[in-house]
């Protein structure tokens, strides 16, 4: 039976503290909200408890931030597509935000299994002011294992509407894609790191965000692999290719909290969980 899930969170402000409200139907959950940074800024861990998506699963995410709010949103596992018999394991997050408000969205990686049919969207609509600090990571197969991604169809879709769309298909038949010098090249971790505006982000801080993102590239062992550009005046994005996970999250991590410290003059902070 496929599982048919909805969460709903919204982030407003009470005084000086940030609340997050919730409501869902179906295996999604949000955890007790966390404040390591104090009351101006909420952490929430999203959970979906069966631990995967089959054909057929459709997970729907809703974020809302008002005015003044300053929410993360991360998770404690990757988001796992798991083989299907043929119909679409589909992941939808739609975020909206209001004026002179502030979003982290930091899910971690999602697995793409051997033989799964999957899609992953997500869809950003920021009103002027508002700003989103984001990420995507989406690994193919389980190489450790050596249970490779042979066969299956992934689709992402990244957009801001009116500013920025990033929309493919992966086959894992396509060997061009896959293994080419033009595509994938043979890695199997594909990741970007976002930084969105809702209006024209000052050319001073779209080149300080470039610079920093270029010199941790620099110095990193994605170095060859791994590139930052701004390709709107909404939009600075830092884009991976690496052979696992785990050095392009190192990566990402790095840049994040570099741009959170320039951008927002916040220091490092990383959700508690991502250390258990």
């Amino acid at each position: 039976m496929a599982w048919q899930a909805h969460l709903n969170l919204a982030y407003e402000r009470h005084g000086e503290r940030v609340v997050a409200r919730h409501e869902h139907s179906g295996p999604l959950r949000i955890l007790q909200s966390l404040y390591p940074e104090g009351d101006a800024i909420c952490h929430n861990v999203l959970v979906h408890p069966p631990g995967g998506l089959v054909g057929g699963d459709t997970l729907d995410i809703a974020v809302q931030a008002a005015t003044g709010t300053h929410g993360l949103v991360t998770t404690p596992g990757a988001t796992r597509f798991y083989r299907s018999d043929g119909p679409l394991a589909l992941q939808t997050t739609r975020i909206a935000m209001q004026a002179d408000s502030r979003l982290e969205w930091l899910p971690l990686e999602a697995l793409c299994y051997n033989d799964c049919n999957a899609e992953n969207r997500l869809v950003m609509n920021l009103e002027p002011g508002a700003e989103l600090l984001g990420w995507d990571l989406t690994a193919f197969g389980l190489p450790n294992a050596n249970l490779p991604f042979v066969k299956g169809s992934f689709a992402q879709h990244i957009e801001v509407p009116g500013a920025w769309l990033e929309r493919g298909r992966i086959a894992a038949t396509d060997t061009r894609l896959m293994d080419g010098p033009t595509g994938l090249n043979g890695a199997r971790c594909m990741a970007s790191l976002f930084f969105v505006t809702g209006s024209t982000l000052d050319r001073t801080r779209k080149q300080q965000a470039l610079d920093m993102a270029r010199d941790l590239i620099a110095g990193s062992e994605l170095a060859m692999t791994a590139g930052a550009t701004s390709p709107n005046k909404q939009v600075v994005v830092v884009r991976v290719l690496a052979p696992l996970v785990e050095p392009a999250m190192h990566l990402l991590r790095a840049v994040r909290n570099a741009w959170r410290q320039e951008l927002w003059m916040l220091p490092h902070c990383n959700p508690r969980i991502w250390a258990m």
